[in-house]
């Protein structure tokens, strides 16, 4: 569906559908490629309406609140369960103003007591492997079992427009009607591996918010996902029966991060390939792994509540072991500096980007790359020299 024009979709149809009126405004150019109305913002952190916002919606962008909660009200409403207050704060986190990221800081900082009492579940796989109609089913026998589950959906984003469609949620049926689910799609940006950088705090605020079972759903590409990896409690692999990739799957890196390997879609005319691809997984990955680092291997249908409830009781099994072993402990630490790591790398990058001393060099370097003057590497290294004496200049004075 073309969305690139307001004339193209209908006023009634944005007015009335959620999912579509959150498309139409992600699908479009880098322009109005907002997810909400309300984070058109400009760097200042002021409100800034788009240039082609549909006239259907016009008055309700303008009802909405231009500025954020004080931090100390903001925490409460969180801690009270106002999902409102979560989906705002989520918003803050992922903001790129810097106003927004000091106040984040903030309030993460004050919720941080709260949270750590959760059990993280991150679910990758193929596009079309089922992601979000099996976490639909798991999260809805989670509730049914007494828990509070939050669903943290990352969505690719266009590499042209930088958009993305956050269709997840719509497939997500029985979860959007609890009361006890929260789901909150994000765009993957520029990350690789699609996880968001900021998703590890939205988990954060999940878990002061009273989620005890948080679900993470990434793109699934592969090769990256130790993103994923680095801030759940257990990794589940998603595959597809009969999709000719079991033996070389076993030589992606995204394999060894596994703590569970389901063949989804086990059903129908799928179900004995299924069940020969689960024998095929735990041979191979029988020559490559140890026994006792061996994943668990299941063939489960998303639409049978006996499968759902097998996989449920493994990941509560593998959960329950970790917590008594101090498997857990461990694995939470070294996440914590594995993100510190990457929070240095994140605040290099940016300080270097936004320095606007080096903007115009910056063009300058990358159309002699472009020319093939010097390579890529001469006009970093060039960048990296002008960047530490800025800061030199800025220490002496």
């Amino acid at each position: 569906m073309k969305l690139s024009t307001a004339s193209d979709a209908d006023s009634s149809v944005l007015n009335t559908c959620p999912s579509f009126r959150r498309a139409f405004f992600v699908a479009r150019p880098p322009e109005i490629a907002y997810l909400y109305p309300k984070k058109a913002l400009d760097r200042s952190g002021q409100s800034k309406k788009p240039a082609h916002l549909h006239p259907g919606i016009g008055k309700k962008y303008a009802s909405f609140k231009k500025e954020w909660l004080p931090p100390d009200e903001w925490a409460s409403r969180i801690l009270r369960g106002d999902k409102t207050a979560l989906s705002r704060a989520i918003t803050l986190v992922e903001s790129t103003v810097p106003a927004h990221a000091r106040l984040a800081e903030e309030l993460i900082r004050r919720l941080l007591p709260h949270s750590g009492k959760s059990f993280r579940i991150g679910i990758t796989g193929v596009p079309g492997a089922g992601k979000s109609t099996f976490i639909d089913r798991l999260g809805d026998a989670y509730i049914r079992r007494g828990h509070k589950v939050a669903v943290l959906a990352v969505d690719p984003s266009s590499a042209k427009y930088k958009g993305s469609i956050l269709g997840d949620k719509t497939r997500m049926t029985r979860l959007m009607q609890a009361d006890n689910a929260f789901i909150r799609p994000s765009p993957s940006g520029n990350v690789p591996g699609g996880v968001a950088r900021k998703t590890r705090e939205a988990v954060l605020l999940c878990e002061a918010a009273g989620y005890d079972r948080i679900l993470v759903e990434t793109v699934g590409v592969g090769q990256s996902e130790v993103y994923a990896h680095s801030m759940t409690d257990m990794f589940v692999l998603l595959k597809l029966p009969g999709a000719g990739d079991e033996l070389q799957g076993i030589k992606r890196g995204i394999m060894e991060l596994a703590d569970l390997i389901l063949i989804n879609k086990a059903d129908g005319e799928m179900a004995e390939s299924a069940r020969r691809a689960v024998q095929t997984f735990r041979t191979a990955l029988s020559y490559f792994y140890p026994p006792d680092r061996i994943p668990p291997v299941e063939a489960v249908s998303s639409f049978s509540d006996r499968d759902i409830h097998k996989a449920l009781e493994l990941m509560e099994d593998f959960y329950t072991r970790a917590r008594r072993t101090g498997t857990l402990d461990r694995r939470r630490r070294e996440q914590q500096t594995f993100w510190m790591d990457e929070t240095l790398r994140d605040l290099f990058e940016n300080r270097l980007r936004n320095r606007p001393e080096l903007a115009e060099y910056r063009t300058s370097l990358e159309q002699a790359v472009k020319r093939l003057e010097i390579t890529p590497f001469e006009a970093a290294e060039k960048l990296w020299e002008r960047f530490i004496t800025l800061l030199r200049n800025d220490s002496d004075s």
